[in-house]
């Protein structure tokens, strides 16, 4: 901490910025330029070049020269970064949380012994990894390592790749820790006041943050595009202060972060039962040879057989597309025999209303990219996937897609449907697994 020079910054400025990376140009509201400039001559705020010979927010190393310029591609959509732009980072006092709460609930035998085991890893500062079966109530186990961070005054990140899986979590999170100030992050989302202990937020977030939590969970740690994006994992390491562990959080672990995690000496809790002890739905084949060329013109017989079912035993449902093109090709066919079924995709700024619309019956199905694989509940839902041979549908994104059945205790069975043009590996591996899964007693 800065020496005391005879300026005491506004307690906004460290809300604001403790933490952060931030751009200087880019002034919060409420906060005045002469307000950084003072904060900036008293040492509580650092400058920093954001791009040289790499970009100081995603760490990329390959910089575009243009004219006079350096400036960083990779991370574009998070704002423009050149060698001209300065970044800040907080020098000054950390702020201190003092309020807390927590609506505790309770757990099965094999969640509570998993909460247990989370609690003992952030005890030692070891990281952990958890891989737990669709269903099992991952989010449950996390709540009491949240809450023994939070009680301690420590600041918590639960990062996501994905923005409906943030939506889905912070109600939740509100609800069980109703006192601590929670910022929700992703991209469009209002600007919320206060300084917050614990941010729920999309992966890409992270980049806007500089060792600044105590505990970092990385839910989803096996969805696209973080598995993909070296930058994306480079934010999680970088967001973090560097002795703070991170629980990595998912159904489906790619070998690389279970070998991460044996290398490296995590903690490690597996859950092969959902929280109401009923088996996972498996999957079943079913062949729809030629369906884009029949979808030019009409719904195959099989897909407008299951479709009509499920209307008449008024289930909710969700139809997994392989495109977006050919998504919006079926949808007509769809609406004429109900006009309450709807699409959704990654760039429909409604889709949060039309899932909840689902949720709340007055939608009667939706048809879907591999945005809605993870991180959706919808009580009673069937799953049909149309194309399930293409190659966006990896083995995980099927076991993800086929997780969304049966999650509730009231409706713990359901049918999922490959519908496909010839069966793949990734097929056989995500049903092969499911089995597997059941199999295991626990």
């Amino acid at each position: 901490m800065k020496r005391y020079r005879g300026y005491i910054p506004p307690a906004k400025l460290r809300d604001f910025y403790a933490g952060r990376l931030w751009d200087e140009a880019r002034l919060p509201e409420g906060i005045t330029q002469e307000e950084v400039a003072r904060a900036k001559r008293a040492g509580y705020l650092q400058a920093h070049v954001a791009v040289d010979e790499r970009c100081m927010r995603c760490g990329n190393t390959h910089i575009i020269a243009y004219d006079s310029y350096l400036y960083c591609r990779h991370c574009l959509t998070m704002g423009r970064l050149t060698n001209q732009t300065t970044l800040l980072t907080w020098q000054g006092q950390r702020p201190r949380f003092m309020r807390f709460s927590y609506n505790e609930s309770s757990l099965s035998e094999a969640q509570a012994s998993v909460s247990a085991a989370l609690i003992a890893s952030l005890q030692q500062k070891r990281s952990h990894l958890l891989d737990a079966v669709c269903g099992a109530g991952k989010t449950e186990m996390l709540f009491g390592a949240i809450a023994y961070a939070l009680k301690r005054g420590l600041r918590v990140a639960v990062a996501t790749p994905r923005a409906d899986v943030v939506r889905e979590l912070a109600p939740r999170l509100r609800h069980v820790f109703p006192s601590t100030c929670m910022h929700v992050l992703y991209g469009g989302v209002e600007k919320q006041a206060g300084c917050p202990q614990l941010i729920v937020a999309t992966t890409h977030q992270l980049y806007h943050f500089y060792e600044a939590f105590d505990v970092m969970i990385v839910d989803e740690a096996d969805a696209f595009p973080y598995t993909y994006d070296e930058a994306l994992q480079r934010a999680v390491y970088q967001a973090k202060k560097p002795q703070a562990p991170i629980i990595f959080v998912t159904a489906t672990p790619s070998k690389t972060l279970v070998a991460e995690a044996r290398r490296n000496h995590y903690g490690h809790s597996s859950v092969w039962r959902r929280y109401h002890g009923f088996l996972l739905p498996e999957p079943r084949y079913s062949a729809l040879f030629h369906y884009a060329k029949t979808l030019k013109k009409r719904l195959p017989k099989k897909l407008k057989d299951w479709t009509l079912e499920r209307l008449k035993r008024n289930e909710p449902f969700l139809i997994f597309f392989p495109t977006k093109k050919l998504m919006h090709q079926a949808l007509p066919y769809f609406t004429a025999l109900d006009a309450r079924i709807m699409s959704v995709h990654a760039e429909d700024e409604a889709r949060a209303e039309k899932v909840q619309s689902l949720r709340d019956e007055t939608c009667k199905g939706l048809l879907t990219t591999t945005i809605l694989e993870r991180g959706v509940t919808i009580k009673n839902v069937q799953v049909a996937v149309v194309g399930a041979e293409a190659a966006i549908f990896e083995a995980s994104a099927l076991i993800q897609i086929s997780g969304r059945v049966g999650r509730n205790a009231n409706y713990p069975n359901g049918d999922v449907v490959f519908f496909h043009h010839g069966i793949t590996k990734a097929m056989d591996e995500a049903r092969a697994t499911i089995r597997k899964q059941n199999e295991v007693k626990q």
